[in-house]
């Protein structure tokens, strides 16, 4: 099998709201737009939000998506002033990144992750 692509989908419970979320408070940039839905950049990723296909109710997601900011304190500081409250502040976890996690208006846990500079991910393994 051969996978191409890949995009988490979220079925929201209020559409418009978390469309908000991710258009105007992440600032994700859109990738395409149809009638009900949106597709956002995510780095190397897609998140589309779809107002079709859901229960009207919130999900149960029980995972989190992953987002690599370039410094979490700075991303921390930025979604402060757009009232977004943190479920935890950037942590040097014992893995060595530094994780911060938030929630979308749905409840979906969101982890944005710095990499540190000496952390083995940013090392030629070789």
């Amino acid at each position: 099998m051969d996978i191409l692509n890949s995009r988490v989908i979220l079925r929201p419970a209020d559409y418009e709201r978390t469309l908000a979320f991710y258009r105007d408070t992440l600032e994700l940039a859109i990738a395409r737009e149809y009638p009900g839905g949106t597709v956002f950049f995510a780095g190397q990723a897609l998140i589309e939000v779809a107002a079709h296909g859901g229960s009207g109710r919130s999900s149960a997601f029980e995972g989190a998506l992953w987002l690599q900011v370039r410094d979490a304190a700075d991303a921390a500081a930025e979604l402060a002033v757009k009232g977004v409250v943190l479920d935890r502040p950037p942590v040097q976890e014992p893995w060595g990144l530094i994780e911060m996690w938030v929630r979308d208006p749905d409840g979906v846990r969101i982890v944005f992750v710095q990499v540190p500079s000496d952390h083995p991910i940013r090392k030629d393994q070789r």
